[in-house]
């Protein structure tokens, strides 16, 4: 009865929790925003997109009170609810769009905001359709799905391979910071940059040389962190290398002179590490904080960015009007402008994503990234602007495109999703995945994707390499539960061999030849003979 009034009690905790979210991020918000940002008539296209906030809302609200590591699906839509449906609202109300895409023509509005929403319910029916066929295959193998049981499965990573990928990630890193200087990574984002652009003049050989800085170390850390968890041995010699690597990875990536969201992906990987996602309780606080993270910290961690450090705060929602950091809507737009005239050439985009590692040396016509394509066809000065995953879908082959992308979207998050569950209780591989690959997918998400690609081939890479073989794997997880199993059982009882040996008068059979207390002890038979008379 107390068990079931406990369960009780929880439920209702998180109901009236899940109320109280839904009414802030999908209510009060939204409803703060249209009080304190004065339409000025541009388009009503922001009622399309304060429903996508309020729908974003609803399911930030219903994953943080679930309590479940579904960190895919989380960062998806705290993209959404931000950068599709909060920051475009405020600007179309304001007439402040963002100062990198000017001279929008306001008859683009509706058009890109219903392309937002195409995106969106296709993801839905993505997830949808992963989630029904989940549930068939629980009826068909007992309750356990086989990804579930992946996650269980592949716990282990190699001890071997973790320290050779730790012993590269060292070298790449302090070649980085001695290239670079430590008084420059610590000086401003641009002047940093510049350093950057100097060492390495190629954009990719730069790309791949600020990614091999930073994600051999960062999958390192994670791996040995596994490693020394389930050790017997060497703990304190794994303590040292962890903390030493970590405050070489926190000196290349550092909130002065590295781009949020690097900074974002290796302090939440770190956090989750140190065991941030083994509770409910845990994960609630830590989706939370990423919601506040993104919303109160991002706009401020952008004051390094120049020499003078510029802190200001222009309120919670002026830091959206003009600003060039939420020009994803505005990119959709130009992207189904780029569709409307005609230039579209089916997968020509995609081909230079994924072939990203052909120099241009060779490959004369080779893509640029998706956002520099837009800013040239619009004719724009600055070029370094984002691509969202809607206007890379457009400019491969339209909205049919844009439809087919994310119904596949939504179905391999809820398959990655499933996978992680379990996986953080485990420490396995797919938790070294869960702690990079979620909150890096909001670089995915903005774009552009060619230029992000030659950092998730490098991640991938290293987490592929400290995995431990199927079989090595099956042994690491038997031996791990055969010590679970003997912390649990009781101490072993003695052998027979080993007991102390009973007194024979004491046995049940010599007390009961013993006579009864007061009569007369009979002789041995050797008495008898003996005395006279005897026979």
């Amino acid at each position: 009865m107390a068990e079931r009034n406990g369960h009780s009690g929880r439920a209702h905790a998180a109901a009236i929790g899940g109320v109280v979210l839904v009414a802030f991020f999908a209510g009060v918000i939204p409803l703060l925003l249209v009080v304190d940002v004065p339409d000025v008539g541009r388009s009503w296209a922001w009622t399309l997109t304060i429903g996508v906030a309020v729908w974003a809302g609803v399911r930030l609200s219903l994953l943080i009170v679930a309590g479940e590591a579904r960190l895919f699906d989380f960062f998806f839509w705290l993209f959404v609810y931000i950068f599709m449906g909060l920051a475009p609202t405020v600007q179309m109300r304001s007439g402040l769009l963002s100062t990198t895409t000017p001279g929008m023509n306001p008859d683009l509005d509706v058009p890109t905001a219903v392309i937002v929403w195409i995106g969106l319910l296709c993801y839905e029916l993505g997830r949808l359709a992963a989630m029904l066929r989940e549930r068939t295959l629980r009826g068909h193998q007992g309750g356990t799905l086989g990804a579930e049981r992946a996650g269980h499965r592949v716990t282990g990573v190699s001890r071997a391979r973790t320290l050779i990928l730790l012993a590269v990630g060292v070298v790449f890193s302090a070649y980085f910071v001695l290239k670079i200087g430590v008084g420059t990574l610590l000086s401003s984002r641009d002047t940093a940059f510049a350093a950057r652009q100097a060492a390495w003049p190629d954009p990719a050989t730069r790309s791949v040389m600020y990614a091999l800085a930073i994600y051999p170390l960062l999958v390192g850390v994670g791996a040995l962190a596994a490693v020394r968890r389930r050790a017997d041995r060497h703990r304190a010699l794994y303590l040292v290398i962890l903390l030493a690597a970590t405050v070489l990875l926190l000196v290349v990536v550092n909130p002065v002179s590295s781009a949020r969201y690097s900074l974002g992906t290796v302090w939440f990987a770190l956090i989750v590490y140190a065991g941030a996602m083994l509770t409910a309780r845990r994960r609630r606080i830590v989706m939370g904080a990423a919601i506040a993270g993104l919303i109160f910290v991002f706009p401020i961690a952008d004051a390094f960015r120049r020499v003078t450090v510029d802190v200001t705060w222009d309120g919670f929602f002026g830091e959206y009007k003009g600003s060039p950091d939420y020009d994803a809507f505005w990119q959709i737009a130009n992207a189904y402008s780029f569709v409307h005239d005609g230039l579209v050439v089916a997968g020509q985009q995609a081909l230079g994503m994924l072939f990203f590692w052909v120099p241009r040396a060779i490959w004369a016509d080779k893509p640029v990234d998706t956002g520099i394509l837009l800013a040239n066809y619009r004719g724009y000065p600055f070029t370094n602007l984002s691509a969202p995953l809607w206007a890379e879908a457009l400019v491969n082959g339209g909205v049919i495109v844009v439809a087919v992308a994310f119904v596949a979207l939504g179905y391999l998050l809820r398959r990655f999703d499933t996978r992680l569950v379990p996986a953080f209780a485990d420490n396995g591989l797919w938790a070294i995945v869960g702690a990079i690959f979620p909150v890096y997918m909001l670089i995915l998400l903005r774009g552009s994707l060619l230029q992000a690609s030659g950092t998730v081939t490098i991640a991938v890479a290293c987490i592929l390499f400290v995995a431990q073989s199927a079989r090595a794997g099956r042994d690491a997880t038997a031996a791990d539960a055969g010590r679970r199993l003997a912390l649990r059982l009781p101490p072993p009882r003695p052998r027979l061999a080993d007991r102390p040996r009973a007194d024979p008068s004491r046995s049940p059979a010599s007390r009961s030849a013993l006579p009864p207390s007061g009569a007369p002890s009979r002789p041995s038979g050797d008495a008898e003979r003996g005395r006279p008379g005897g026979s």
